[in-house]
């Protein structure tokens, strides 16, 4: 049951017209109801929560994206959170990601589930809320966290693992969960980026104690999130990860090296300013064999930078081919 303090915070909020703290309190009260068990009491202080904040007149505006409201008001992580996790609003869309169909596909359902997760709720069902991205540097994982922050009107909190993982017994642990005390407290999207260091292999050569009891908790961690929280781990070495991870996540999405196809899209879209009719793209994809879709972008930039420099209004085959070339010519210094 919710503490005389949540009881008079609901209420003067209420009194006081302060609609924010309102649904924010409401929203701490159904997560706090969630650990205790009381799942569905939990979900209807969500539901009722969601019904307040969605009327006319509850301040939220309308939003340019349908199915999408405000973002949910958040403090700056504060006090020791402040060294774990970072805060930020994004305004990226999933429109402004370069990805492959497929992939694009599954993150447009996802966010479905989400903006509708009480008409999956009424059936007993939940949105999935772990998701684990895998793919090479450059490839557009981070920029997916932000799309999906953005899509959902949710604030994106980036965990800061070199904050997290320190060397003492324990300590690892107690910082993880404070994380994850705040991922059930304030829905948000959580990114772990490049979650390696955080869940390699137990049983290897490096392995040491500590490593396994922070891997450890964190398993059990995932385990016992079942709240409103997107959760996203990135890395570019599933090799090295440990086999368990993958089963607590409910969706695994492979980054791929862009295809002709992808790479010809990428030049097009980054440089729809400039006439592009002349160029000869089976040259230019040629080029970019091998490139990631960060690269392929820089490379066009490239080459528009020197035409504009040029006094040139368009930029032609010869200097996309050149810019992804220079540019693989840097790959021997990575």
């Amino acid at each position: 049951m919710a503490t005389s303090q949540q009881l008079l915070g609901l209420i003067r909020s209420h009194a006081n017209g302060d609609e924010e703290r309102f649904h924010a309190l409401t929203l701490q009260l159904a997560a706090s109801e969630d650990q205790k068990g009381h799942r569905k009491l939990a979900d209807e202080l969500r539901r009722l929560a969601e019904q307040a904040a969605a009327k006319p007149g509850a301040g939220a505006p309308s939003p340019a994206v349908p199915g999408v409201r405000r973002p949910t008001p958040i403090v700056s992580p504060k006090g020791e959170l402040a060294a774990l996790v970072s805060a930020a609003y994004p305004n990226t869309r999933l429109s402004h990601l370069i990805l492959a169909r497929d992939i694009i596909g599954h993150l447009q359902r996802i966010v479905e589930e989400h903006r509708q997760r009480w008409k999956l709720m009424e059936h007993g069902l939940r949105p999935r809320n772990k998701i684990l991205l895998i793919g090479p540097p450059g490839s557009g994982k981070t920029m997916t966290a932000s799309a999906l922050a953005g899509e959902l009107g949710l604030p994106l909190f980036t965990v800061l693992l070199h904050g997290v993982i320190t060397k003492f017994m324990g300590e690892s642990a107690a910082k993880l969960r404070l994380v994850f005390d705040a991922i059930a407290q304030t829905r948000g999207v959580y990114l772990f980026d490049e979650i390696d260091a955080l869940a390699a292999q137990r049983g290897g050569e490096n392995d040491v104690g500590e490593a396994r009891r922070m891997l450890n908790s964190f398993l059990q961690f995932l385990d016992e999130d079942h709240g409103e929280s997107l959760v996203i781990a990135t890395t570019n070495h599933p090799e090295i990860l440990d086999k368990a991870l993958y089963r607590r996540f409910h969706l695994l999405l492979e980054y791929r090296v862009p295809d002709r196809t992808l790479i010809v899209s990428t030049i097009r879209t980054r440089l729809a300013n400039f006439p592009l009719d002349d160029v000869e793209w089976g040259a230019v994809a040629d080029a970019g064999d091998g490139f990631s879709t960060a690269d392929i972008m820089r490379a066009a930039e490239d080459a528009a930078r020197d035409a504009v420099l040029d006094g040139l209004t368009t930029v032609d085959t010869q200097r996309l081919v050149a810019a992804l070339e220079n540019r693989k010519a840097g790959f021997r210094f990575r």
